[in-house]
């Protein structure tokens, strides 16, 4: 019963999203929302009153081993598609007491070197400890401020997680939960609930949370749009984790899905070593110089023909290149999965690039750069591995994937929600809406 709950709710979400309209400002109309998150409600509710003991406490026990499978001939575990990846494990979404993962990241334990997985959940923020892929650990969650979301999300600067949520109308208290990634050095009895180190409020609900790590700032983004910065980035400082503080924010762009920050340090000599900010603002791609946080400065904005919805963008590393996906082109539009690249060669003119395709319909999501490959979380297409090696010459390659949504990479939400490829023993965290965690690492 609890598996056809999910499937409903999925269904629904994804009937909601074909059939969302925008209006002129790009705003979903408030209708549509409302029948979203009551029925989300709705199906969060029947699986609590079904899925927890008496107690009200979460069921996490109640699972298989973590499962693990070798890319042999195309498939792991005789199931899952992939081409140069392996499946170190799986562990599912009744681990984590969660009926939808979102967002994952990770945390290195600079003292142990341990590498920990991050995933999030619409219930939960869930901390697993996968130093040993052959005997990974969960180690506990901090459960959701408020109420549950089917959007939320975490980053880790130095060694502090912080989690926001998004639940689009209505509800907007659930601030910034800040919590102490030390605390899993030593966890009896695994796994526990935790309890954030601090929350700040003030900042209401947020879709996305940002991390310049060469700062002690974090940006807030996809607030309400009601808010002081119209649902732009606000702008906090970390210096004392326990004590976060909001110093400004920049609302001239408006409302900013994403963004990436970063202390540039590419070919526009104008702005090195200013703070700049790279907002994915739904209708457009916003460049702004945020380093005075009393004063930001908007520095340009670029878009692009067949937009659907700037959803979210990457540097490249020597930031010649922004790498931006579109969430929604692929149902609108009609094309294959899309990267659209831009040349951020002068921050005060960009300019299109290119297009690239897939040779796939699925909806592409989060992206992220090393070196010269980018590494994409492509819902029902699973992880996507690209070299960009020639990206001046505009030309992809695809050298590799993992597909965790074996069923069809059809155009729709779910899959592959995001991936974490940045640990350095090469483990590659990918957080799966139905599925839960999966770790994969490039075969040898």
């Amino acid at each position: 019963m609890l598996l056809a709950i999910n499937k409903l709710g999925l269904s629904f979400i994804n009937n909601f999203l074909n059939r969302q309209t925008k209006s002129s400002n790009m705003r979903i109309i408030r209708t549509q929302k409302v029948a979203l998150l009551a029925y989300f409600m709705l199906v969060v509710f029947l699986v609590s009153c079904g899925g927890n003991d008496d107690d009200g406490s979460q069921v996490v026990n109640e699972i298989d081993e973590p499962v693990t499978g070798a890319c042999n001939q195309g498939l792991a575990l005789g199931m899952f598609p992939c081409n140069g990846y392996d499946l170190m494990f799986n562990m599912p979404l009744s681990v984590f007491g969660a009926q939808a993962a979102n967002d994952s990241w990770g945390w290195t334990d600079p003292e142990t070197g341990k590498e920990y997985a991050i995933i999030a959940t619409d219930r939960n923020t869930n901390f697993v400890d996968i130093s040993n892929v052959e005997n990974p650990v969960y180690l506990g969650s901090v459960p959701t401020a408020t109420i549950p979301s089917p959007w939320r999300d975490v980053k880790v600067y130095g060694n502090h997680a912080y989690i926001v949520a998004d639940n689009a109308i209505g509800e907007d208290s659930h601030g910034l939960q800040v919590f102490d990634l030390t605390r899993l050095r030593n966890v009896e009895n695994p796994p526990q609930e935790f309890q954030p180190d601090t929350r700040l409020e003030e900042i209401g609900r947020a879709h996305n949370v940002v991390v310049n790590p060469e700062t002690a700032f974090i940006y807030a983004v996809g607030g309400n749009r009601a808010n002081a910065f119209s649902g732009g980035p606000i702008f906090i400082n970390v210096e004392n984790p326990g004590n976060p503080v909001i110093v400004g924010g920049f609302g001239e762009g408006e409302y900013s899905h994403d963004a990436q920050v970063v202390t540039y340090n590419g070919p526009d000599t104008d702005y090195t070593g200013r703070e700049i900010l790279i907002g994915s603002n739904e209708n457009e791609v916003v460049i702004a110089d945020v380093t005075d946080k009393a004063n930001p400065v908007a520095i340009s904005t670029i878009s692009y023909a067949n937009l659907g919805y700037v959803h979210q963008g990457w540097f490249t590393e020597d930031m010649r290149y922004f790498i931006v996906g579109d969430e929604l082109d692929e149902q609108q539009i009609g094309n294959n999965t899309r990267l659209i690249v831009l040349d951020f060669n002068d921050l005060d003119n960009p300019q299109f690039h290119f297009n690239y395709f897939a040779d796939n319909a699925a909806v592409d999501h989060n992206g992220y750069v090393i070196g010269n490959t980018y590494y994409q979380a492509s819902y029902r297409a699973g992880l996507r591995v690209l070299d960009i090696s020639n990206i001046s010459g505009r030309m992809f390659t695809e050298t590799g994937f993992f597909d965790t949504f074996p069923e069809d990479n059809s155009t729709a939400f779910n899959g592959a929600w995001n991936v974490y490829p940045f640990f350095e023993s090469g483990n590659i965290v990918i957080s799966d809406i139905e599925r839960g965690l999966f770790v994969v690492r490039k075969s040898e």
